[in-house]
C-alpha cells in the first residue's frame, strides 16, 4: 500500500497557494514537502499542522493506494 498526497496539490491549486506559502502557513519543513512531492510517508504531526492550517480532515490532503512502487 502506498500514500497519494494529489488531494493536497489539487487543494493548493484550488487555494491559490503554492508549496512554499503552504510551508510558512502550516510550520513544516521543505525536507517534509519533498517527501510529500515523492508519495512517501510523512509523521502524522506535520499532517496535523498541514490539516490546520488548510482547515481541513486528512482525508482532504492524502489517500492510500493499492498501487505498489518497485
Amino acid at each position: 500500500m502506498t500514500v497519494s498526497y494529489d488531494k493536497l496539490w489539487k487543494l493548493l491549486i484550488d487555494r491559490k497557494m503554492n508549496r512554499t506559502e503552504l510551508k510558512d502557513a502550516a510550520g513544516i519543513s521543505f525536507n517534509v514537502l519533498a517527501k510529500m512531492g515523492k508519495n512517501e510517508f510523512v509523521s502524522m504531526e506535520s499532517l496535523y499542522k498541514i490539516c490546520s492550517a488548510m482547515k481541513c480532515d486528512i482525508g482532504d490532503v492524502m489517500e492510500f493506494t493499492n498501487h505498489e512502487t518497485a
